[in-house]
């Protein structure tokens, strides 16, 4: 007999799972599974619906899916459920008969289980579903249906993608996409007038507010105005240049505004001559010990200058200091919230991802000689690669709070990145003319994210030898194909492979061993018997490493691209690098390692799990390199001096998990920054040979591991500087906290 709906009577508990009442269930561990019976169930789409009420206002459940081949990592599909809400998402099941598992939580705790309802649906329901969720997406939400189907075959056959393909991707990622209304709710639980700080009697520094104007809309521009006049704090002076405004109303309206307040000064240019030199004609009359950038149709947050006295007050050494901002519609309403991370020079070369809030002090910015002509529309981009470079890290300051309110009306760039391409092709010349200044050898390039680039960063002309380390034990069938890519898709001239063999047993295993040895010279293998520590491992293939750099490799890698050694290498050479870390995927595609943040699930987490392969992530950060604190050492490069400094991997403590990221927190601690780049991606099986964490002996592990982590490096774990306090750390998605 066909099936057409499964519900909860059609879930089996089997394991870490135990009922307490009609609907409530306790999970014993971080692994609940339940298995539906999925008997005469057909292939084609399917609509899950699920409802769950617990402690969390959010948890993350799993459908897995599977043939004879068993519940392998990275085959399921992935559900945010809100609590206490029907939460939906499509489903496509290619054939009948197959096992389905449902994992509601990854994590010990009690929760209720009201509703779970896997339907039938035809594929044109399906094709609605999709398209009404890609239409709640930011960048779609102003567009009707007749004007969002266009664009979206326009943009598929951009990226030569099919289209019912690019279709599915976008309505992966819709799902991962916060949405406006729930920033509102975070508004209303998050900014509160008592938090804004008090300013001290004896604090005397002023602010000058630059704003260049250019056929502004009086309403837009008394809008913006009136966010500056409304600071409680009133030590500054506001400088509108009119840069040879045409527009009657904007010359009119700019006649009255010296009256508004004595502090406003307005400077009438009689020729235009772009963002750039109105700004600096600005700069030579201010006289704040404080340069502020405001754009003349957005606004400053109630209290911003507040919080820019505090950070000054507590970092009286501080020369330049930004924001967290949100976007506005012309009508007022708040959306796509930007939380920033602390300073991230590696980042800031890929994105302008400072944008605003931003605070320069005076002197340093008139030594520079404010703006350069010739960059416009990437004016303020160019100037912060000038003016951060040679301060102090501790003299850059981050506040996480959103200070500014950037207009999103047609176009400008927060209403679509691609509306201003100039300022795109503006910024490469603006990186490239920096990385030239400062002797990098490096070069900037365009990247396919809009507004973004990718460096480059030279080899020696003698690349330096690399010893890639890949412990095993057995499991031929991963450790083969994992050392064959590596020696045929790696691109990068002077290698060396050293295989750790920890007790491997079998004949076939042994075989290849001594082919391998045979075929290939820069090929060793070395024998550590004993209990399995992945740290002690690599700890002993370290000690007889002759490479200057070090690659630590699981044996269930494969890389993809050629050039993804060349990359991590290149990283790993720059000044002040510690740990460099490559963009890792399941076999299906999706993101299994964007980096490591620190905090999630208690320890840390890896950044956009899940995530679709082209997925661009939060505000672009799965496809661009930058500062991370931790890496893992699944695919970790590392010069082998610094892996010395520190004392390598925790072979004690962390014979298992987190040996990674405890050692590049103590890289980091010793001065030296750890990077993570998408331009060297590698698929990832994912712990295949060692098996999951399911014994009582490997539980009792794990939780000491945790424990060690937790006590010896406290509350650095809660306050990633290249995260966001704002941000979550329940989930590996960058939703709000």
């Amino acid at each position: 007999m066909i099936k057409t709906k499964l519900n909860i009577e059609d879930l089996l508990p089997v394991n870490q799972l135990k009922k307490i009442s009609d609907n409530g269930w306790l999970s014993t561990g971080d692994d609940p599974q339940f298995l539906l019976n999925t008997r005469f169930l057909p292939g084609g789409w399917y609509l899950l619906s699920v409802k769950i009420t617990s402690n969390d206002e959010s948890i993350i459940s799993h459908l897995y899916t599977s043939n004879f081949g068993g519940f392998k990592p990275g085959r399921y599909a992935s559900l945010t459920l809100y609590h206490g809400h029907n939460n939906c998402r499509l489903i496509y099941l290619p054939f009948l008969n197959q096992r389905l598992r449902f994992d509601p939580m990854s994590k010990a705790g009690r929760f209720e289980l009201h509703t779970f309802e896997l339907t039938k649906i035809s594929a044109f329901s399906a094709y609605n579903e999709m398209i009404r969720s890609i239409q709640r997406m930011p960048r779609y939400v102003d567009l009707g249906i007749d004007e969002l189907l266009p664009q979206l075959r326009e943009e598929a056959k951009v990226l030569s993608s099919k289209f019912s393909t690019f279709r599915y991707e976008l309505y992966e990622e819709s799902l991962h996409t916060f949405v406006v209304s729930d920033y509102q709710a975070w508004l209303a639980r998050n900014e509160r007038l008592s938090d804004i700080p008090t300013i001290p009697e004896t604090f005397d520094q002023s602010f000058s507010i630059i704003i260049p104007v250019y056929n502004t809309q009086p309403e837009l521009l008394q809008k913006c105005l009136e966010s500056v006049l409304r600071q409680s704090y009133r030590n500054w002076e506001l400088i509108l240049v009119n840069d040879a405004s045409t527009q009657k109303n904007t010359l009119k309206y700019l006649r009255i505004v010296p009256d508004l307040d004595e502090r406003i000064k307005v400077i009438h240019k009689s020729e235009n001559g772009h963002i750039s030199q109105a700004s600096n004609t600005g700069l030579k009359v201010a006289s704040g010990d404080w340069v502020i950038l405001l754009d003349h149709d957005d606004e400053l947050a109630f209290g911003a200058l507040n919080w820019l006295v505090d950070a000054i007050n507590v970092n009286p050494r501080a020369q330049f200091i930004y924001s967290d901002e949100d976007k506005i519609t012309e009508s007022g309403e708040r959306f796509s919230p930007h939380f920033k991370p602390a300073w991230n020079n590696t980042l800031l070369l890929s994105q302008n991802y400072i944008c605003h809030l931003a605070a320069l002090k005076r002197e340093r910015l008139v030594e520079l000689g404010g703006f350069r002509l010739g960059v416009e529309g990437s004016q303020d981009h160019d100037l912060f690669l000038r003016f951060t470079h040679g301060i102090d890290r501790k003299d850059i300051i981050h506040i996480p709070r959103i200070l500014y309110h950037w207009r999103a009306i047609p176009g400008s760039t927060a209403s679509d990145g691609d509306e201003k391409s100039y300022a795109w092709t503006n910024g490469l010349k603006a990186i490239n003319d920096f990385l030239s200044s400062t002797n990098t050898g490096a070069k900037a390039l365009l990247s396919d994210h809009p507004n973004s680039y990718r460096i480059q960063w030279s080899l020696p002309s003698l690349p330096p030898l690399v010893s890639i380390i890949v412990p095993t034990r057995d499991r031929l069938d991963i450790l083969k194909p994992c050392i064959e890519s590596v020696l045929r898709k790696t691109e990068y001239p002077n290698i060396e492979l050293i295989i750790v063999d920890n007790d491997s047993k079998e004949h076939a295993t042994m075989a290849y061993f001594d082919e391998v040895l045979k075929k290939f010279e820069n090929v060793v293998v070395i024998h550590a018997p004993g209990e399995f520590n992945f740290s002690k491992l690599n700890n002993q293939a370290v000690s007889i490493a002759r490479g200057q750099l070090l690659c630590l490799l699981n044996n269930d890698i494969e890389p993809i691209n050629d050039d993804w050694l060349n990359e991590m290498v290149s990283q790993a050479l720059r000044p002040g690098i510690g740990c460099v870390g490559a963009k890792l995927y399941y076999p299906n595609d999706r993101v299994q390692h964007g980096g490591v943040i620190l905090g999630i699930g208690g320890v840390a987490g890896h950044s956009h799990k899940y995530f679709e392969r082209k997925n661009f992530g939060y505000f672009g950060r799965l496809v661009m390199a930058q500062e991370l604190s931790a890496v893992t050492a699944a695919c970790l490069v590392v010069k082998k001096s610094i892996y010395n400094e520190v004392g390598g991997l925790n072979e004690k403590d962390l014979r298992i998990a987190f040996n990674d990221v405890d050692f590049c927190l103590r890289v980091r601690a010793r001065g030296y920054q750890n990077v993570w780049t998408p331009y060297a991606e590698l698929y990832h099986y994912e712990s295949i040979s060692r098996g999951g964490e399911d014994s009582p002996e490997k539980i009792k592990r794990f939780n000491s591991e945790i424990e060690y982590m937790k006590n010896h490096w406290g509350e650095e774990l809660l306050n990633d500087p290249a995260y966001n306090e704002n941000l979550t750390l329940e989930h590996e998605n960058f939703s709000l906290r």
